[in-house]
């Protein structure tokens, strides 16, 4: 005979972040190696390609290094973002 059969389990309701979104401390370490170390050399390259507007040869490049296409697409997004404040700071300092 089971003695824990009438026992009920409640959880407490906590505030919970989405499974795969980054925690705080990850991201401030993220962005320390990002200071420290700068971009890699294929996200340098790539960026180049993005200056001369070669979108989708950057992309086919992007994708041959980091695996799958949304993660290129995403890459992709990414230094171009960063391209963009470079651009907008560089205009700022004039």
């Amino acid at each position: 005979c089971n003695i824990y059969i009438y026992y009920i389990f409640h959880t407490q309701d906590t505030e919970t972040q989405p499974p795969g979104a980054p925690h705080n401390h990850t991201k401030f370490v993220r962005d320390m190696i990002w200071k420290v170390c700068g971009f890699e050399t294929y996200e340098r390259r790539a960026m180049e390609l993005l200056k001369v507007s070669k979108d989708k040869q950057g992309l086919k490049f992007i994708k041959r290094r980091v695996g799958t296409h949304i993660r290129a697409k995403r890459k992709r997004e990414e230094l171009s973002n960063v391209l963009a404040a470079m651009r907008k700071a560089a205009g700022k300092k004039d």
